[in-house]
Order: structure tokens, then C-alpha cells, then sequence
């Protein structure tokens, strides 16, 4: 069959080869249509989704109730069974939100707030004695700890 033969089959063309692209052909083809995906590039991912900073994000800061705050949460779940499932290279390292003065730690609380109206059940509020245990050349008067924040390697 040549070329041409095999283009008449294709029932869904993706544009794009990144992250959002590849995600969107291979459910079409789960879902059973022909799909071809052309890229402008030489290889997959090496548009906008190889210039992210590969952080997976816990969700603290979107509005409650906005669809950004619900698909970050939801997102950041199926990105994590993902790669465990798929052997994509990944840390759920956490992350410190840090207050060095007391108003910063005013400031904690509201992110903290802020962050249960969206669902992360997990920010747990440090001293500045257990955060320094975690980075110890931290100098701080308080932290968050946000154990869903982590990293993946999005190239893998």
C-alpha cells in the first residue's frame, strides 16, 4: 500500500506531536479510528512541552471551584498513576511554601485556606525548626509542606 492508500484510511489527523497532541491521538486510536499525527518538528515533544518545567503541581493556588483548581487535582492524580504505571521517571518530592517574617505567616495561613477550598487535604504547617530539618540553610519563621508537589520527567 502506498503512501497515498494510507492517507485515505486516516480518520483523524492530530497536529502536534507535544504532550497534549500525543494524549489526544492515542485515545483516539484507543478508541479504534485510523489517526495520524504530523509534526513540524524532527522529533515528539520537543515544541512547548519540552520548554515546561516538569513540576507536577499540587493545586494550591487556583480558585475553589474553578475548573483549573478541579483538573489540577485531577491531573495531578492521573499524571502520578501514570508514570507509575508506565515507568516514566518521577519524585513526589514535595515542596516548601516559606514565611520569613510574621506577616508572611498570615500570608501561610491564607494559602493554606486557600488551599483546602481546593481540595489539597494535604499542606501540613511547619515550625521554622522542622522546615530547617527538611532544608537545613533554610532560615524562616514558618512553612508549608506540600507533600503533592513533585517532579517528572516529562522527555521520558
Amino acid at each position: 500500500m502506498g503512501d497515498f492508500e494510507r492517507l485515505e484510511k486516516v480518520e483523524c489527523l492530530v497536529a502536534g506531536a507535544g504532550v497534549v497532541g500525543l494524549a489526544i491521538a492515542r485515545e483516539f486510536a484507543r478508541l479504534g479510528f485510523e489517526t495520524l499525527i504530523v509534526e513540524e518538528a524532527g522529533t515528539i515533544g520537543t515544541g512547548t512541552s519540552s520548554r515546561n518545567s516538569e513540576v507536577i503541581h499540587a493545586g494550591i493556588y487556583y480558585p475553589p471551584m474553578s475548573l483549573k483548581s478541579r483538573f489540577c487535582l485531577e491531573g495531578r492524580n492521573a499524571l502520578y498513576a501514570y508514570a507509575q504505571n508506565n515507568g516514566v521517571s518521577h519524585s513526589r518530592c514535595g515542596k516548601l511554601i516559606v514565611a520569613t517574617n510574621e506577616n508572611q505567616n498570615i500570608t501561610l495561613n491564607g494559602i493554606a485556606r486557600q488551599a483546602k477550598l481546593c481540595g489539597v487535604n494535604d499542606l501540613r504547617h511547619l515550625s521554622s525548626l522542622e522546615a530547617s530539618r527538611l532544608e537545613p540553610n533554610l532560615v524562616s519563621t514558618s512553612a508549608l509542606y506540600s507533600p503533592s508537589t513533585g517532579i517528572i520527567d516529562s522527555h521520558g
